[in-house]
């Protein structure tokens, strides 16, 4: 049932908290970052704004204030908090913002349970469905921003001691090595199909010519970036793209986000279970479209377009991560499509042959962000259960690293 798939999301929220203290929930690390109390209130503000009010019977908000507190981009919604102060609302506390969900489930429960006209209770469902995918959306932005904002202090303290991530223990089989598997192309046809749930963004599904070409079986592993960076990688300007190269410089970067070296000149990666020694089997991941496209072409490849990769992951089985990406295992196909990293293309994030903005605030989703970003595909560790699809169109900035993103390597036939 609906309700039942409700509660089921909204407490998955409330238990992905749950190891932090109200300290932790509080703090935005970086102005691109929120804080977990943030997204716990926005995401039930979602409920209320574009539910509530226009649907229940005698509306009144929690709290009036709460509408400016936890908007997030919506315009035609009204104002907004800025975002980079996000970490300055003490304001309200947790307590009042558990309040805050407790309160507006009851209703939403409410809502379902009553009599509606048969177009009401189709528009609730859609809304319903809508507000459910974003929340899952922000449930893995909630473990991105938690494990950006716990790398800051010195401590580097886990989220989640002896968290699963994907390494091999003493014995067991080690990672395989990725393979080149070609692909014959022809017209494709891309974006959503069928009647499940998918964003404006995956519509409409449309014919694509895709040249043959080959993907690697598997994403580019830790050490394979270190080889990267041992060869000189970060001060090789030929190898970037000139806006990365100049943002290599000004940001004095040397490895990718969450390494570093201990006296002993060891490399260290931090994780959602703290600082741990630098597994170089698994994925390398919170790299950047700049890192991505420049290793790319010191391996002598490229990124993927996402209209290869869509073709590729045709049938691939959708998997659940875990708290890190994992290292692959020996077996055909591809491998680590989902549930590890999410994959750099290099097409630009723009509307598909058709697109429509919805009407209303709602249609400030997805099309208004089609420009100066590039779109990922696949998923990650730390993807909800049942969020992923391989029409899903994730989409960054070149620059952004926070997110667990990583590299599979594509190449035209020769």
């Amino acid at each position: 049932m609906l309700i039942d798939h409700y509660h089921t999301v909204r407490q998955h929220s409330l238990r992905l908290a749950a190891p932090l203290s109200d300290e932790d929930c509080g703090a935005q690390s970086m102005p691109d970052a929120s804080p977990v109390k943030w997204h716990l209130a926005h995401t039930t503000w979602f409920f209320e704004t574009f539910i509530l009010e226009s649907m229940e019977t005698a509306f009144a908000p929690f709290h009036p204030a709460f509408r400016v507190l936890f908007n997030s981009y919506y315009n035609g919604v009204g104002e907004k908090h800025p975002r980079a102060q996000r970490g300055l609302l003490t304001r309200p506390g947790m307590a009042q913002v558990r309040a805050y969900r407790t309160d507006v489930d009851a209703r939403i429960a409410r809502l379902l349970a009553g009599e509606l006209a048969p177009e009401a209770r189709e528009r609730l469902s859609m809304l319903l469905a809508l507000g459910l995918e974003h929340e899952q959306q922000h449930q893995e932005l909630l473990l991105t921003d938690v494990k950006h904002l716990l790398a800051q202090s010195a401590l580097f303290p886990a989220y989640l001691d002896n968290a699963p991530d994907g390494r091999f223990a003493p014995g067991q089989q080690q990672a395989a090595t990725a393979a080149w598997l070609a692909f014959d192309g022809g017209l494709a046809q891309i974006g959503h199909a069928g009647d499940g749930f998918c964003f404006d963004n995956e519509l409409p599904r449309h014919p694509q010519y895709v040249a043959p070409f080959q993907l690697a079986s598997a994403l580019v592993t830790n050490g394979e970036f270190l080889a990267f960076i041992e060869a000189g990688g970060y001060r090789t300007a030929h190898l970037w793209l000139a806006e990365g190269w100049d943002w290599v410089r000004s940001q004095q970067l040397q490895c990718p986000l969450y390494w570093q070296r201990d006296d002993a000149g060891h490399w260290l990666e931090f994780t959602l279970s703290g600082l741990q020694p630098l597994d170089p089997g698994l994925p390398a991941t919170h790299l950047s479209l700049f890192e991505a496209d420049a290793y790319a072409h010191w391996a002598g490849a490229r990124l993927p377009t996402e209209g290869e990769w869509e073709l590729a992951a045709q049938g691939v089985e959708v998997a659940v991560g875990r708290l890190h990406p994992a290292a692959v295992t020996p077996g055909g196909g591809l491998r680590q499509m989902f549930g590890h990293c999410w994959q750099w293309t290099s097409s630009s994030y723009a509307p598909y042959p058709g697109y429509r903005t919805a009407p209303g605030a709602l249609g400030e989703y997805n099309g208004k962000f089609m420009l100066n970003q590039y779109v990922l595909r696949g998923s990650s560790c730390v993807t909800p259960a049942g969020h992923a699809r391989a029409s899903y169109r994730n989409f960054f900035p070149a620059s952004a690293r926070w997110q667990f993103a990583g590299i599979r390597l594509a190449r035209q036939v020769e």
